[in-house]
Formats: structure tokens, sequence, C-alpha cells
């Protein structure tokens, strides 16, 4: 076979690549992808009773960013949606991020209304203040609140999910979920929430129906390469794969997945619950919020956070630490042997935290860039 471009990895990133280049260059593009799938970690399918899951955890399509909205605009319809979260403290269920309607929901009304008071005197309405600052600048009650709200809800969740303290991390990902001094229960703000009103799997399957594009799953890209003959590749898998590995594996979070179907409607009051200081897993999702199906019996998802092991589980979050980045500059810096060659892309190829606009806004980037350089 003798194509264009060869793209390994049929998420967010490859599918945007590869539409841009057949449909703008009108050049030939093969995807192949290791797995059974297009969509990568956004692949969702109707499971056994037609509720439609998400095979890798809920992805909310959130995004100020009016080009990647129109971007995607155009292979979907999409189904407004604000996603809410609670996270269950002391034995209550309290709106999450942090805001002042949480105050309310564990603290008695007097000292939640004092708490509310420093919080708007010290920092303005809208502010969004991420925990570790809070700690660091805060002092009597606000301490006081500061303290509580790592040790009750940050703390533990951190734990869980990265096997470390938020402090060892990059403030990237403590500032992600920061405490909020608004009423506004949204676990998102940005202009544009929604989800694609058929799946994201059908989102994906219109992005690559160009005559230009083929794809090829369940196959090793390097399995290939020797039948394939290509002029240029774009990656998007681990960079250190890439490499063989050669300054040592850079590291990775996984997550295990385990769904369950109830006979009843519903199971919980919103879209997911956060468990940060019980049990083992880190939050339950019901499925039929993001879908917005009316079903009489319903799906819900649980994460349990484990440990990556290359070839036996799915690398889902690069662990941004100092020297996890230092190791990833090796990388690429090794890499610009194939410049000219190889462009390298996406959250696994870029070792960064990639929500899913992001990833379409960098591809878009690569492309305009890169591609039509």
């Amino acid at each position: 076979m003798k194509v264009d471009w060869l793209i390994v990895g049929a998420g967010f990133t490859g599918a945007t690549l590869a539409e841009r280049i057949a449909s703008q260059l009108g050049q030939r593009v093969l995807i192949v992808d290791r797995r059974d799938h297009i969509g990568g970690n956004a692949f969702d399918y109707y499971n056994e009773d037609g509720i439609l899951v998400h095979k890798y955890g809920p992805h909310i399509f959130h995004t100020n960013d009016i080009k990647v909205w129109n971007y995607l605009s155009q292979f979907t319809e999409w189904r407004p949606y604000y996603h809410k979260v609670l996270v269950v403290v002391d034995g209550n269920k309290i709106p999450l991020p942090f805001n002042l309607n949480s105050l309310y929901a564990i603290f008695p009304p007097r000292y939640a209304e004092k708490l509310e008071e420093l919080l708007l005197t010290n920092y303005s309405f809208g502010a969004k203040i991420p925990i570790l600052k809070l700690r660091e600048n805060a002092d009597g009650d606000l301490r006081f609140l500061a303290n509580y709200i790592y040790e009750k809800i940050f703390y533990g969740y951190t734990f869980k999910q990265w096997g470390m303290k938020p402090e060892e991390l990059d403030w990237s990902v403590t500032g992600r979920v920061p405490v909020y001094i608004s009423r506004d229960d949204r676990y998102f703000q940005d202009h544009y929430q929604a989800i694609p009103r058929y799946g994201y799997t059908e989102l994906f399957r219109r992005m690559l129906r160009h005559p230009e594009i083929k794809v090829l799953l369940n196959t090793d890209y390097r399995e290939v390469m020797d039948e394939i003959k290509f002029n240029r590749m774009i990656y998007t898998g681990p960079i250190d794969e890439f490499l063989d590995y050669m300054y040592g594996p850079l590291p990775y979070r996984g997550v295990r997945f385990d769904f369950i179907t109830l006979d009843e409607e519903w199971y919980q009051e919103v879209g997911t619950i956060n468990y940060p200081n019980e049990y083992d897993f880190t939050r339950i999702t019901e499925q039929k919020y993001l879908s917005g199906q009316l079903l009489p019996k319903t799906t819900l998802l649980y994460e349990y956070p484990t440990e990556y092991i290359a070839g036996k589980n799915e690398p889902c979050y690069p662990v941004p630490q100092k020297d996890n980045q230092q190791r990833y500059e090796m990388y690429m810096k090794h890499a610009e042997k194939f410049k000219g060659t190889v462009l390298f892309a996406g959250r696994l190829a870029d070792y960064k935290y990639y929500n899913m606009d992001q990833a379409v806004a960098r591809a878009l980037t690569v492309f305009e860039q890169e591609v039509i350089k």
C-alpha cells in the first residue's frame, strides 16, 4: 500500500490531522491503531441494555475555543450538557469544585456565612483559587478552611488517582479543580459544554469518512511498516515507546473501569460522585446523565486508578513532575533526528495532560504550521 501519510493513533489528534490532510490537501492517509476501535479514549458504545457508555471514563466536551467548537460541529450535532459533580465528605454530598454552596452543605449556617464573607473579602467573586495557593496565603479561619478542603477532598483523591501527594505533582494537576468563589455548581464553566448527540464514536466515523482515509485496527504500526510506503508519519503514541525506551520509560497512570447495570431508572443525583476518602475507587459516573437517554435500567462506571504496565493496560495519564518533564525533553531532543519525516503530537507523544479540546487545538495547529508549511 502506498499513501502520503501514515498516522499512528485514531484518537482526537490522529483523526483531526487525518481529516484535515484528506479534505484540505486531497492526500492519502492511512491510520493505524493497535486497539479494535477508533476514537482513542473517547470511544463509546451501546451496551446490551441499549445504554451508551464511555469505555474509558466520562468524556464531557467543554471549550472556550470557538475554532475548535466550529471544527467539530461539522461532524456532529450537540446535546447541551452541564456536568455536575458531588464529592462525599464525612457522609455528606457537597458540590465540586468546592464553592460557596459547599460551605453551607458542611458547616453550621453562621460559620458558613463567616467563611463566605472572608472568602469574598480576600478574593473577588468568581475567582478560582488552587488549593495549594489557598493554603499558602490563608490564615485564621481561612487557614482552617483551606486545610479542611485539602485534607477532606484533595489529598485522598489525589493520592488514589496518582499514587502521590498533591505537592509532588505539577501545579497543572492540582489547579484543575480549584476552590471556586461562586455559587455556580457546574463542574466546568466553559462557554461551550456538550456531548455529541449520537456519541463520540459516530463523530469519529464522520471525521474519517473521507475516501482518501483508510483505517487499520488491531494492528501495531511496526508490524506493517515494511508493507506500507509513505512520505511522512504522524505519531500520537508514547514518545518513549517510539524511541525504544532509550532513556527509560516515562511514567503514566492507568485506570481500571468497571461497569455495573442496575434494574432501576436512576441511581444517583448527578452525573458523577467522587469518593476521595472511602473505597478503592475514585468516582462513580452514571452513564445516562451523559447520553440523555430515558431507559428503565441504568449503568454505572466505577474507576479504580492503577499503575500503568506497558502491554498490560492503557496509559491514561502522563504524570506531571519535573523529573519526568526533563526525561521527556531528552526524548524530544533525540526525536529531532526525525524532523521532516515524523511529526509528534497528542497527549502521549507530547507527554501532556490534554483535555479533548486541547488535543483538537493542538492537531489543528500542527496541520497549519507543520503540515502545510
